[in-house]
């Protein structure tokens, strides 16, 4: 069977993740990295994190409370984390893997909850991986978001491709599993492990073995 087509997700298996980019933005905070959580690098220790990851409470839910934590909404929080904008903020070997598949005539989409909603305005015009994806489905002002049926739906009708052909890429657990009953071949990207993470992408753009 023909190699299948890629559909990302933004912030986690393309974008860093905040948890590794605390370390600058702590600096920038005038404050010590250790007054932020570590979500996923820290499971035994963030318990909102392993609420989060229980579907207990959203993603956007997550950061609001992080946020208030300095007296701060989302994008406030977001800034000293991902300001300046560039390319230094993307994974180079999710970069790669879009490139291939792109070389090989496939397509590669993304579909993401937050990339307007968490940034200021103008601030993904410096990530010059965007401009690869077509589709690009950015769900932040429609109503609803993964976990939601409609969201998969939008994104398979961009994409223009049967379910089974598109490999669905995502960093949490809910989001995996609805990509997966909407029929796509969904992958789960640990953002602790992004090189073991990616050779299950290949793998299931190849069509091998289990694909979560």
């Amino acid at each position: 069977m023909p190699a299948r087509h890629l559909l990302f997700d933004f912030g986690g298996p393309v974008l860093l993740t905040p948890f590794e980019l605390f370390e600058a933005g702590a600096a920038r905070m005038g404050v010590e990295p250790s007054a932020f959580a570590m979500g996923p690098f820290d499971r035994a220790g963030d318990e909102r994190w392993a609420a989060r990851e229980r579907g207990e409470i959203t993603e956007r839910e997550y950061w609001s409370g992080e946020a208030a934590k300095f007296g701060l909404d989302i994008v406030g929080y977001m800034q000293p984390l991902y300001n300046p904008s560039g390319d230094h903020l993307v994974r180079p070997a999710s970069c790669d893997l879009i490139d291939e598949v792109l070389a090989d005539g496939r397509t590669v989409g993304l579909l993401t909850n937050d990339l307007t909603a968490f940034h200021e305005p103008g601030w993904h015009e410096a990530i010059s991986v965007l401009q690869r994806f077509d589709p690009l489905v950015d769900l932040s002002s429609t109503g609803y978001l993964k976990p939601h049926p409609r969201a998969y739906e939008v994104a398979i009708e961009a994409m223009g491709v049967d379910p089974d052909d598109i490999v669905f890429v995502d960093d949490h657990l809910d989001n995996v599993a609805g990509g997966a009953a909407a029929g796509l071949a969904a992958v789960w990207f640990d953002v602790t492990d992004p090189p073991g993470s990616l050779v299950r992408v290949r793998a299931a753009l190849a069509r091998e073995g289990a694909t979560p």
